[in-house]
């Protein structure tokens, strides 16, 4: 996911998404241990899109 794309969602969205982002690293991560995953990027990919969003939360939070 972009940063543009996360800046343009509001507060609640975001919560939304970044435990759905949460439940799915967490399910990849399982995936990964019992199997390694074709692509270990997915990993990382999903950490570094809950922290952007993570980020534009708190920022968000914070002008309030």
């Amino acid at each position: 996911m972009k940063a543009t794309e996360i800046k343009e969602l509001t507060v609640a969205e975001l919560k939304e998404r970044i435990e759905a982002a949460k439940a799915d690293l967490v399910r990849v991560k399982m995936q990964h241990a019992v199997s390694p995953v074709e692509n270990s990027n997915v990993i990382k990919n999903a950490r570094r899109d809950i922290a952007r969003m993570k980020t534009v939360l708190r920022q968000k939070e914070t002008l309030n």
